[in-house]
């Protein structure tokens, strides 16, 4: 896929090799991908921080395919924690599904998800190519 999002570092701000501090995206079609959460294929919730953000991260990547576009064309990523996971576990099976792809990121711990016995949600905002 064509590289077309500007990652935009200022110098006088912390560079992170895992995430931008803005993006800059062409005018493109744009979709938005809802709240994803640790469910299977079948509708069962996996278990545990690991397993429910992984297949979280799944989950959103399925969509951005199905849309036509992938993690390299995400603009925004954000990551909702409840309160009391271990948010270092949930990063590295974050990372292992979604590799080294940097994109603008917000990471919110909040008390509870629609649905109760989820652990982790994540949602994003990206251009087709």
């Amino acid at each position: 896929m064509e590289h077309v999002l500007t990652h935009v570092d200022p110098p006088e701000l912390h560079h992170n090799p895992a995430f931008a501090q803005g993006i800059i995206a062409p005018a493109r079609p744009t979709v938005y991908v809802g709240g994803q959460n640790g469910t299977d294929a079948q509708g069962k919730l996996v278990e545990g921080i690991e397993e429910q953000t992984a297949q979280a991260m799944r989950n959103l990547l399925a969509v951005l395919v199905a849309a036509g576009t992938g993690p390299g064309h995400v603009v925004k990523l954000t990551i909702y924690l409840v309160t009391g996971v271990d948010a270092r576990a949930a990063f590295t099976a974050s990372r292992a599904v979604w590799g080294d792809h940097r994109t603008a990121i917000t990471v919110l711990t909040v008390a509870g998800l629609a649905r109760p016995d989820a652990l982790v949600e994540v949602d994003a905002i990206a251009i087709i190519p």
